[in-house]
């Protein structure tokens, strides 16, 4: 185990991807991830079983667990052990991983990291000393607003930044191409929000934007959010005509909405839609009308943008809050306004075999995806996943287990663990080593595997 093999890990999902870690803790096998974490040198594995183990007061298991990734010199692992020494109480170990050696010399990376390590611990005071030379980057002032939340440390913040308050002026005097300082209103108007100066933060947003000195988008959003959390809708209802509408006015139809004025919030974004045919006025609304189970009315008002490019196509926000309600799914897919998405037909096909097979249809759902083979990487990897996805996990793990496949074995894992069977899964499932030298493989052979018109393999991969 070497900081370059984590590093390649954490990057390319390598081994066991955290969403398959968390899996086999939902069944209770954190023996078995630990296991992974120790003989595979799962870094996701590592990390879960540390959270896990965490959560539950077994620090030294923790730590053991840690121990061998941090030897790597790797520095996310070394962050994660501080931050299980500092769960456990032994803050200065923390910091002696972390902060700053005894010079007082950092980064601003490992000054931002320890800061976080001193305010979990208590030592607030500490870690705003540490930020304090770094004030000139804006990432550091936030990460300052960011650590003193609930602090009781408002007013030293925001004597901190004031300085750097006039040079955000200065900078928005007459010109909006730096925006240096330009976190600077928002931050400022955070910390007197929640210091209980609502009024004051809305009053500092409103003089930056009726000054025009709103250098990026942001700011003008972050008013419109602020006037929003305090009821004060008749200056947002301002604030998002004109100009300002395709930025804000969104913001006002979802605070009418959330103080129980839907129709207004409905009306608000027709009357946009019949002045301005803005695709982002109809995204809100068609969301909007899902939301509220009207989803023949939310059709309607996105069928025109069903057949745009990728950016701007209004099908897909609809599909992906359907994917696991498969009748409302087909409905949509079955509606006469729906046309094809844009130079995606696959994605067609797939939410279709998806919500048949969801609803136990799993031969319809099996056929789609037969009577469009040239779609799919590996078309065989599919019919098993539809057959999972039905309930029929026996069919589905011997299709996979005769395939064999990298990617065949990534969704073996997933039906193991669903029979019952984690230790089979975590056998089945490729190794990192398995992945890395699999991604060699499709990198060296890039050039002279047989591809289709659309650029994809026509074989089946690894």
């Amino acid at each position: 185990m070497d900081a370059d093999e984590l590093e390649w890990q954490a990057s390319n999902y390598g081994g066991l991807p955290s969403r398959r870690v968390d899996l086999l803790l939902e069944h209770g096998h954190l023996d078995l991830v630990i296991r992974a974490a120790e003989e595979r040198g799962e870094w996701f594995c590592a990390q879960g079983a540390v959270e896990e183990l965490c959560r539950s007061g077994e620090f030294a298991r923790a730590l053991k667990v840690m121990e061998p990734f941090v030897a790597s010199g790797w520095w996310p692992a070394v962050w994660a052990k501080a931050d299980i020494l500092l769960r456990a109480g032994r803050t200065d170990e923390a910091l002696d991983l972390v902060g700053p050696d005894e010079e007082g010399h950092a980064s601003p990376d490992a000054c931002r990291d320890a800061a976080e390590l001193l305010v979990g611990a208590g030592r607030v005071d500490e870690a705003v000393d540490l930020l304090v030379p770094y004030l000139d980057q804006a990432w550091i002032r936030t990460a300052l607003v960011d650590i003193t939340e609930g602090q009781d440390r408002d007013q030293r913040v925001m004597e901190l930044i004031a300085p750097y308050a006039g040079d955000a002026r200065r900078a928005g005097g007459g010109s909006r191409s730096d925006d240096s300082c330009g976190d600077v209103p928002e931050l400022r108007a955070r910390v007197l929000e929640r210091a209980g100066h609502a009024d004051d933060a809305i009053r500092l947003l409103g003089k930056e934007v009726a000054e025009g000195r709103h250098l990026t988008q942001s700011t003008l959003t972050s008013y419109a959010g602020l006037l929003a959390r305090h009821g004060r809708l008749d200056e947002l209802r301002e604030l998002a005509a004109g100009e300002n509408a395709h930025t804000v006015l969104d913001i006002y139809a979802g605070a009418l909405r959330d103080h129980g004025r839907a129709g207004e919030a409905e009306a608000v974004m027709r009357d946009a839609i019949a002045a301005d045919d803005w695709v982002g006025y109809r995204s809100w609304l068609s969301s909007f009308l899902l939301r509220a189970g009207r989803l023949d009315d939310a059709i309607a008002v996105a069928e025109v943008g069903f057949s745009w490019y990728d950016c701007s196509n209004l099908l897909t926000p609809l599909v992906i809050p359907l994917l696991d309600r498969p009748e409302e799914l087909l409905h949509l897919l079955d509606h006469p306004l729906t046309v094809p998405h844009h130079g995606h037909e696959e994605f067609q096909h797939w939410w279709r075999a998806h919500a048949l097979a969801g609803l136990g249809r799993a031969e319809e759902a099996i056929a789609v995806v037969e009577a469009h083979p040239a779609w799919w990487a590996d078309p065989r990897v599919v019919r098993a996943g539809l057959l999972g996805t039905a309930g029929r996990l026996a069919a589905a793990a011997a299709e996979l287990r005769d395939l064999g496949t990298i990617e065949a074995r990534e969704e073996l894992f997933a039906i193991l663990v669903r029979q019952g069977r984690a230790a089979e899964a975590l056998a089945a499932h490729p190794t990192v080593a398995e992945h890395r030298a699999a991604q060699r493989g499709v990198e060296e052979g890039a050039g002279s595997v047989p591809r289709r018109v659309d650029g994809y393999s026509v074989e089946p991969p690894l």
